[in-house]
């Protein structure tokens, strides 16, 4: 990280409002519903799925989490109406997961139910490690009731591996989306070397391919990319056994190379009222952009 981008992060707290608006352009499909839809329409229209992200998880009571159910119920109904190619990520912690364990299980299966009638599919995100074996958990109860639920796992965490073989002890074809991780865990849950990191992400890669999990390869890092690459070549996978994701708005000419190759690609489209909160998260995970984007906002080429 250079020393503007460095100084972008620092600073993130004082950046005006609408500066911030004009940056999150790039991550976020827009407040509303129809400006998901539309963005979507877009990407599909360039051979690029979507997985559509509601934005805020930081509930407080139990009408918040109606409110999201009701909301994502409505995503749902307009993916289907609009003949969208685009599936649903939630978080658990927006449907009251810290509220009560039994709520939040009833809540995502209203939506598993809709999502089961239009023949889509939900991912339900990983949070931070508080929540890793109550999500675990609901996965594996929503599993018995729904074949449409996929579930995340991290490649910074220690005990990722130990999770993924008690998946697979349990489901014969699990669907995995496989990410480093971003939270800020302690040393002794996550490995903080970024190159174990991605030797990590690699070996599970590999373990979960190569045992005929579906893997949705989550990550910008061309590093990882090419491994990626690699497994499908050695292990002769045909295009229904695995995807490539990736944030909207980051690494585009990446992105485009693969779709050009005949790969899948799905885009993370998130959108909501909550865009400021998710857009200061994402600058400061990826502050090459910001530092890019503000140099282009005050100084145009």
């Amino acid at each position: 990280m250079n020393l503007f981008n460095r100084f972008i992060v620092m600073t993130m707290p004082l950046v005006p409002r609408f500066i911030v608006k004009k940056i999150s352009q790039r991550y976020i499909a827009g407040t509303s519903l129809d400006a998901a839809v539309e963005k979507i329409k877009e990407l599909n229209r360039n051979n690029i799925k979507a997985t559509v992200d509601l934005l805020g998880e930081d509930i407080t009571s139990r009408e918040q989490a109606r409110q999201n159910v009701e909301q994502y119920l409505k995503t749902l109904d307009r993916i289907h109406e609009e003949k969208l190619d685009a599936s649903i990520s939630l978080k658990l912690t927006a449907f009251g997961l810290k509220q009560d364990f039994d709520f939040c299980m009833e809540n995502v299966k209203q939506v598993l139910q809709r999502a089961k009638q239009y023949d889509n599919f939900v991912r339900i995100d990983m949070e931070d490690a508080s929540c890793t074996d109550d999500t675990i958990e609901i996965y594996f109860k929503l599993y018995e009731q729904f074949h449409n639920v996929g579930t995340v796992f991290q490649s910074y965490l220690r005990r990722t591996i130990g999770d993924i073989e008690n998946i697979f002890s349990k489901i014969d074809r699990p669907n995995f989306r496989l990410v480093k991780g971003i939270y800020d865990e302690p040393y002794e849950i996550a490995y903080k070397d970024k190159q174990i990191i991605r030797d990590n992400f690699a070996y599970l890669m590999r373990k979960m391919l190569s045992r005929g999990a579906y893997v949705g390869i989550a990550t910008h890092d061309e590093q990882l990319i090419w491994h990626g690459l690699r497994l499908v070549d050695e292990l002769k996978l045909s295009t229904d056994s695995y995807e490539f994701q990736m944030l909207l708005g980051v690494t585009e000419k990446l992105r485009d190379l693969l779709v050009e190759e005949g790969h899948t690609m799905r885009l993370y489209v998130p959108y909501g009222e909550q865009w400021y909160e998710y857009s200061v998260r994402r600058l400061k995970e990826n502050p090459k952009v910001a530092g890019y984007i503000i140099k282009n906002l005050f100084f145009p080429r």
